[in-house]
């Protein structure tokens, strides 16, 4: 608290920044330079210094680690199975052959339901749901920013809606702690409340069945039908294309396989680790050894096609990992901006300041809005709950309004910035699956999400005002 308005600068400048350079290395470094800038009494050298060696201690934990790790061998997972003939194999069979998806609407429709089906982790339902439905989105002339759409509506705000995970039991514990009874109830109980998660992933089968876009995603899906180009920028394009050609191979199983394979190896991880019980599970540790399983077993399955021996598999396996080098460095940035705004009390200083305004009927509108506001300039729907807990509950408690109604508003506008931040690691995740520009990304994406914040907004008004 002792930064005070101060704190809030560093995300304020890089969300500014990455809004209005379109660069998010140039954003996140800024932000994270003018954090470590203030934290060094404004000394320049110190300030660089600090935001230098910041980057190396994001390795310190080992979550942010893994998760790097993963993005490197998710790109590697794909690069081979693309090079293998997986990704053309399985367009066939979902495209051609069986015709089960043969419209740009089922192929929204399909992406919908994948991300409906990963529930564990929002990091792994952007992974798994943009290299599962990637293939047929861009087969069919989707483009990249209503793909990505998709798959981040899809990501974490189903892991709060179905909180069988890790998700559950960190939810549960932030309620526990604030001294309330049976929190596992009181979680429950907040998944009918949790207004912004619910319009996030059932809004989008009403769009995709009307076609409503907004402008900008109007945009992108006249771009994809008139001239072919499924990205804003026409060297990705062309890279994209030339690695199709590279293919000379069709097998549905080259993708299938290591895929699945990979999603079992996590549920086991989840429920070994969890002795028994998936909510329990250490989902980071599972992630990664359902990647190196996936990746030996793609080895094994190809080595045994006579598609790559073992020299060629390493080369386009480092090959695929070095394409998702940009992506493993915005994540260190992100981290790294992530443990300044935590240095310098950013989430707790707004909070506080936004207390005095609070009333009994306006609390869980408010309470909302200010997850939101935390939420969107931290990029951490996890830290946003974990700081406007211990303000939240206490307010609640003394004016006696619903627990569940105040922890869904707080769950709900957490959720919001982990959708609406372009330093959000599911935005960066979703993406990478997709092969959508970040920027392009938030630009598109903005419009539907402010409006489900909008009328998120207005429930919690309503249900503050009826005593619920």
């Amino acid at each position: 608290m002792e930064y005070g308005f101060l704190s809030v600068l560093p995300p304020l400048i890089a969300i500014l920044l990455a809004l209005y350079t379109k660069d998010v290395f140039i954003a996140l470094f800024t932000g994270c330079f003018s954090g470590y800038f203030i934290l060094n009494d404004l000394k320049i050298i110190n300030g660089l210094d600090a935001t230098f060696m910041s980057f190396i201690q994001v390795f310190a934990d080992s979550d942010n680690t893994i998760v790097i790790l993963c993005v490197l061998l998710i790109g590697a997972l794909i690069h081979l199975i693309e090079q293998s003939g997986g990704i053309n194999g399985f367009v066939e069979s979902m495209v051609r052959h069986r015709g089960m998806i043969t419209t740009k609407r089922t192929a929204n429709f399909f992406t919908w339901f994948t991300g409906l089906l990963v529930f564990t982790s929002g990091t792994l339902s952007t992974l798994l749901t943009g290299a599962i439905t990637r293939p047929v989105n861009d087969a069919l002339k989707v483009p990249h920013e209503k793909s990505s759409f998709i798959v981040h509506s899809t990501s974490t705000p189903v892991c709060v809606l179905i909180p069988l995970s890790g998700w559950g039991a960190f939810m549960i514990g932030l309620i526990q702690a604030q001294g309330i009874p049976d929190a596992t109830q009181v979680m429950i109980r907040t998944i009918p409340l949790n207004l912004y998660a619910i319009l996030a992933v059932f809004i989008l089968p009403i769009l995709i069945y009307t076609g409503f876009d907004f402008k900008g995603m109007k945009n992108a899906e006249n771009r994809a039908d008139t001239t072919g180009l499924l990205d804003a920028d026409p060297d990705r394009q062309n890279l994209m294309e030339s690695k199709k050609r590279d293919v000379a191979t069709s097998s549905v199983k080259n993708l299938i396989i290591p895929i699945l394979t990979m999603v079992c190896v996590i549920l086991a991880g989840l429920f070994i680790t969890g002795k028994g019980s998936l909510i329990e599970g250490d989902g980071m540790r599972s992630i990664l050894w359902g990647c190196i399983i996936s990746l030996l077993t793609a080895y094994i399955l190809y080595r045994s096609q006579g598609i790559f021996y073992y020299k060629t598999f390493m080369k386009h396996l480092f090959k695929g990992a070095g394409s998702m080098l940009n992506v493993g460095s915005i994540l260190i940035f992100a981290f790294s901006m992530g443990g300044v705004v935590k240095m310098l009390g950013t989430g707790p200083y707004l909070a506080e300041v936004f207390s005095g305004y609070l009333t009994p009927a306006l609390l869980p509108a408010l309470i909302f809005l200010f997850s939101c506001i935390i939420s969107f300039s931290t990029g951490s729907s996890m830290g946003t709950m974990a700081v406007m807990m211990p303000v939240a509950m206490p307010m609640a408690l003394t004016m006696d309004m619903s627990v569940a109604l105040i922890s869904a508003s707080v769950f709900g506008g957490s959720i919001f910035g982990d959708h609406a931040s372009p330093i959000s690691d599911t935005t960066i995740m979703s993406c990478t699956t997709t092969g959508c520009d970040v920027m392009d990304h938030i630009r598109t994406q903005l419009p539907y999400v402010v409006s489900y914040a909008t009328l998120a907004l207005l429930g919690y008004l309503i249900l503050g005002f009826s005593g619920i």
